[in-house]
């Protein structure tokens, strides 16, 4: 189990971080989907440790949003109080574009979209994750890459389209 969750590790931050938003949520997410998954080792089947860790995420995300839609909206903290991040981002507009971007796409064609073009997932691998047929997984994958190409396209960032 502490092999898979090692090997798997970096894929998981990205995708957490890609749901999240946020890097404090998404090692928020990442810490409590790695705490799921040892706690529940015992329903692992020794197969595609992948696929369960996502689903575990997945799972685990679908429930921090419904628990946030039932909270009060919090206020911003203030960027006199925000605290620095550290990691340098290779271009802190385009990333800002693009996070923008991905969190206008709804939970559901984000989880579609990161799984495919970040994480390398393959549809079948992606509707087994997201427990979801096959052509739900495609068609939701279309149309977020059709909003996201759009989005960027008015942005004058790009077309994915054209890619």
């Amino acid at each position: 189990m502490r092999d898979a969750l090692l090997i798997h590790l970096p894929a998981l931050r990205r995708y957490a971080h890609g749901l999240a938003g946020s890097r404090e949520e998404a090692e928020d997410l990442l810490q409590t989907t790695l705490l799921r998954a040892v706690e529940n080792q015992r329903q692992w089947r020794g197969e595609n440790g992948k696929s369960w860790l996502y689903a575990i995420m997945t799972n685990l995300n679908r429930n921090r949003l419904r628990t946030r839609a039932r909270q009060p909206l919090l206020q911003p903290i203030g960027e006199d109080l925000a605290v620095s991040d550290d990691a340098p981002a290779p271009d802190p507009l385009l990333h800002n574009t693009l996070m923008r971007a991905l969190d206008t796409l709804n939970p559901e064609a984000r989880a579609v979209l990161l799984l495919v073009a970040i994480e390398g997932c393959a549809y079948a691998e992606v509707a087994q994750i997201l427990d979801l047929p096959i052509g739900t997984v495609m068609s939701r994958l279309s149309r977020a890459r059709r909003q996201l190409s759009e989005l960027l396209a008015h942005k004058s960032i790009t077309s994915l389209s054209n890619r």
